[in-house]
């Protein structure tokens, strides 16, 4: 980790999270009707990345770990849970501790990182990488290479290096969502427009 990412991970309070967005509801991130959080935060800026506006490491939306999962388990459609970002290891911590309230719940959680599992599982991981994978049903791991892209509705990934791990087998027939699918969502700003690999049902942005 660079000094400059770790000293505005560190403007962070403790139990909130920086995000770029939130929806309540998609279809397409992960098993199930399920509530999605985009972290705010990467330094690997892959080129093709679908969410440019979430590289910086600058504080976006700020919001309390508490209030959030209260959002998302005021929605009784939602069976799961999704990070995606930015990178959502980089603020671990605070998504762990998101994780355990939902789970609480009975939500499953899903991540997608552009690290691999192996990496995640060494010293060499942001801090917390362990404990957010031992709460998380499922792990879509590796960065989004644009020369391996797939393009095809059936793909649950986007680009030919990236892995599913089914860490609950409970969940090992449920690989069916589709990662070829766009949506123009417009945040709360009213000024901003994202498009995003999701298709919402009859969700709602934050």
């Amino acid at each position: 980790m660079s000094l400059t990412i770790a000293a505005q991970l560190a403007q962070i309070p403790a139990h909130h999270l920086n995000i770029m967005g939130y929806v309540d509801e998609s279809a397409v991130n992960g098993p199930g009707c399920r509530a999605v959080v985009w972290v705010q935060g990467c330094s690997r800026e892959c080129r093709g990345c679908f969410n440019p506006a979430s590289w910086s490491f600058k504080i976006n939306q700020l919001i309390t770990v508490e209030s959030l999962a209260a959002k998302i388990l005021a929605n009784p459609r939602n069976s799961g849970l999704t990070f995606s970002g930015g990178e959502p290891f980089w603020q671990a911590k605070a998504l762990t501790e998101l994780a355990k309230y939902v789970k609480e719940k009975g939500l499953n959680v899903m991540s997608f990182t552009g690290f691999t599992i192996e990496q995640l599982r060494s010293t060499q991981a942001p801090p917390h990488s362990q404990e957010l994978l031992a709460q998380l049903d499922i792990l879509v791991d590796g960065a989004y290479v644009e020369s391996l892209a797939i393009h095809s509705p059936d793909s649950p990934v986007s680009s030919s290096n990236q892995r599913i791990h089914v860490l609950n087998p409970a969940l090992e027939d449920q690989i069916n969502w589709a990662s070829d699918q766009v949506e123009i969502h417009i945040l709360k700003d009213g000024t901003r427009i994202l498009a995003l690999r999701f298709v919402l049902c009859n969700g709602r942005g934050l």
